[in-house]
């Protein structure tokens, strides 16, 4: 089964992803982890573009492929990002899950940005004024949306495998 997480920075989405990961011992693949490894292996100043998300859907591809679950982590903030993943799974014939985390309240994301470390070495988190001006397109069909003001990451990772089962 592919996971497909999207949401805003700081919202808990990693939090949420590494969680399923773990607990179902799926392939883990973060777009911040892939990025971050491009700009070590090129030059400091060079822009990265969609690099990242292609390397992604590939990795995924291959995983999917050998029966593994798959978790992809990325913000997905646009259709055709979160379009690209979905055709993956469905040209494998494989299930699929689109999951956006939120976290809807402004004060505590806001914490949660200012206050973050990132843990992929080397990787510059964006600030919250950053994350407020991203273009973030609405969804354009039905998927799983959890709201990490509400629920814990635990109980986001629940509520993820029933619906997957479900």
């Amino acid at each position: 089964m592919l996971f497909i997480f999207s949401g805003l920075p700081g919202c808990g989405k990693s939090t949420v992803a590494k969680i399923l990961s773990e607990r179902l011992r799926a392939v883990y693949l973060r777009v911040d982890t892939v990025e971050q490894a491009i700009r070590s292996a090129s030059e400091p100043s060079q822009k990265i573009g969609p690099e990242g998300y292609f390397v992604l859907y590939e990795l995924a591809r291959e995983n999917l492929k050998l029966g593994s679950n798959v978790v992809t982590d990325s913000v997905n903030d646009i259709n055709l990002v979160r379009d690209a993943f979905r055709n993956i799974a469905i040209s494998l014939n494989v299930p699929f899950l689109e999951v956006e985390i939120i976290c809807s309240d402004k004060k505590q994301h806001r914490y949660r940005v200012e206050n973050r470390i990132s843990d992929v070495p080397g990787l510059d988190v964006p600030d919250w004024e950053q994350v407020q001006n991203r273009r973030y397109e609405p969804w354009s069909r039905e998927h799983l949306q959890l709201d990490t003001a509400i629920l814990s990451a635990v109980e986001c990772v629940d509520k993820i495998i029933e619906e997957s089962i479900g």
